[in-house]
């Protein structure tokens, strides 16, 4: 969702039990933008106050993008799973696949979104990671591992980290910053291991369930990020939620196919133009405007 005190308000307002600690988020640290609720929670698919489609706010999208993983944590060292390999296949696929082309609509103050991205690799941070709750721990991370950052701002640097979610609402978010004065779009993701509430589903096989999960998530953060970068924002509807949020939870084929061959269980993402024209599939609240990127 674009701003966390918003969220709140509605959840203080309906009275439900649900809310999301952010007692760690300073006034000047950078904002929680587009947060994946776990699914369950007060926040999923709220419908839009009026029109479902997306307006745009004025500011800049991202015309390409730059990106990057850093899997932070001290167990990362010893780590034998898939994630690493996956995670860097998913980037290394998404560029030019008819799923990053689902955003292609938005223009902002400085063009249209493109479907191509470049992807630079994975890094490794063994220290301890942080919990996610104080996003200027997390860009302080990006800023310590990405020593060169796309000096165009079209930085895109997803931090993933060994700890559980627990009592967290959420299961991944994106954000914005600066590292040595460069502007750079951030995202954080938990490790979804056995994790119900931020489960796909996928039972293709093809990978672990672990990142299964953060390839569902990956999908909502890149695309918003994409689409509705920073502030004072570009594409959000009038219940502030962004293309990814529109269509959390929701899949619109068992499995899309990316540019490199890899196949994944992924949500859609939301479309306005597929929305006026009645040719998307539904969302949770029944509005026909998600594209699978089939």
């Amino acid at each position: 969702m674009k701003k966390v005190c918003l969220l709140l308000l509605v959840c203080m307002v309906s009275m439900l039990a649900f809310s999301q600690d952010n007692s760690q988020i300073s006034p000047n640290a950078p904002p929680m933008m587009g947060i994946q609720w776990a699914r369950g929670t007060a926040m999923d698919n709220i419908p839009a106050r009026r029109s479902p489609n997306m307006t745009y706010h004025g500011g800049k999208i991202m015309k390409t993008a730059v990106t990057g993983a850093i899997f932070w944590g001290t167990s990362w060292g010893t780590y034998q799973g898939d994630k690493i390999g996956g995670t860097d296949s998913w980037y290394q696929g998404f560029t030019n696949s008819n799923y990053a082309k689902t955003s292609d609509e938005y223009t902002g103050s400085n063009g249209q979104v493109g479907p191509t991205t470049s992807y630079i690799g994975h890094y490794i941070d063994t220290s301890a990671a942080g919990n996610g709750n104080n996003t200027s721990a997390i860009l302080a991370e990006v800023c310590k591992m990405i020593t060169n950052p796309d000096p165009n701002g079209n930085g895109y640097y997803a931090v993933y980290v060994d700890a559980k979610r627990g009592s967290n609402g959420y299961c991944a978010y994106h954000s914005v910053g600066t590292c040595g004065g460069k502007t750079v779009q951030f995202a954080f993701f938990f490790n979804l291991d056995a994790d119900a509430g931020c489960d796909p589903g996928d039972t293709s096989g093809l990978r672990s369930q672990g990142m299964a999960a953060l390839a569902n998530v990956d999908g909502h953060e890149l695309s918003e990020a994409r689409s509705d970068p920073a502030n004072p924002g570009a594409w959000y509807d009038s219940s502030g939620e962004e293309n990814g949020d529109k269509c959390a939870w929701t899949w619109g084929a068992p499995l899309v196919t990316f540019s490199n061959g890899t196949k994944w269980k992924i949500q859609g993402e939301w479309s306005n133009a597929a929305y006026t024209a009645g040719t998307g599939y539904p969302n949770g609240s029944g509005q026909k405007g998600c594209l699978s990127g089939l």
